[in-house]
């Protein structure tokens, strides 16, 4: 009878883990689309913006990020974020396009309610995590940026900032992309804190979301956004509930 209730228990407190880390859904699957994060240069609400800038301009038609913004992140140093691209020489510009798309990307999509989870930031009060990245998009990014250089792995964290910009660390020697990103898993999974996680699927497939595409077809991220919240909704407080209320009623029975 002890070893059973011992495992009861373990189970009870392994559910009720999974029922406290559930993603944020309070009220159904339409509080994660359409939606802006609570970041730093995020607008409140997504809405057209028709002169946004060079490569964020396939969000115009609903967009989280401003003109301003999109002008913004397309220089070098931005000021966004005074993160400087060049860190270790001069970024090779096939490399530095897909960094500007990547933060397009993440100032001006609508579409990642999925992936949204609060944190408790200076600068923010919400990121992405595990944003499902479509494989090409990830393999493109780092063929093309494998012969650039770097001094880290994790560009969310320890740089020097003393300058006002970011520098490499002490000792933090520069090396390639490949050298400190040895797969694509390894840049898009681990450059930014785990923001993306590389999907098996490809573009096209309605189940990765895109970080480049042609706005003449629309925004295939919508239907993405809308497949996962949708799944998030099925297998929310629903699943999860009722056997959190079982395993509860059966301990009772058990100490009774």
């Amino acid at each position: 009878m002890a070893w059973q209730m011992t495992q009861l228990l373990l189970l009870l407190a392994l559910v009720a883990s999974a029922w406290g880390a559930r993603p944020r859904n309070p009220q159904g699957r339409t509080d994660l689309l359409n939606v802006c994060m609570d970041a730093k240069h995020h607008k409140t609400k997504p809405g057209p913006e028709d002169k946004l800038h060079d490569q964020c301009s396939p969000w115009r038609k609903n967009a989280c990020c401003s003109v301003n913004t999109s002008q913004e992140l397309h220089k070098d140093t931005s000021r966004l974020y005074n993160f400087n691209w060049d860190h270790c020489g001069k970024m090779e510009l096939d490399c530095k396009r897909h960094f500007i798309q990547d933060t397009c990307f993440y100032e001006c999509s609508p579409n990642l309610g999925p992936w949204i989870q609060q944190v408790d930031q200076s600068w923010r009060k919400e990121r992405i995590l595990n944003v499902p990245l479509c494989k090409e998009d990830c393999q493109r990014w780092w063929e093309d940026c494998r012969t650039s250089y770097t001094c880290k792995t994790n560009w969310h964290k320890g740089w020097n900032w003393s300058s006002g910009i970011n520098e490499c660390p002490v000792k933090a020697a520069c090396h390639t992309f490949e050298f400190y990103f040895p797969t694509p898993a390894n840049l898009c999974e681990g450059l930014w804190s785990h923001s993306y996680k590389v999907s098996n699927y490809s573009q096209g497939s309605g189940r990765c979301i895109q970080m480049w595409f042609d706005p003449a077809h629309g925004n295939p991220n919508e239907e993405v956004a809308r497949f996962y919240a949708e799944a998030m909704s099925r297998a929310g407080p629903h699943a999860t509930g009722p056997l959190l209320l079982s395993l509860v009623l059966m301990l009772l029975w058990l100490l009774g």
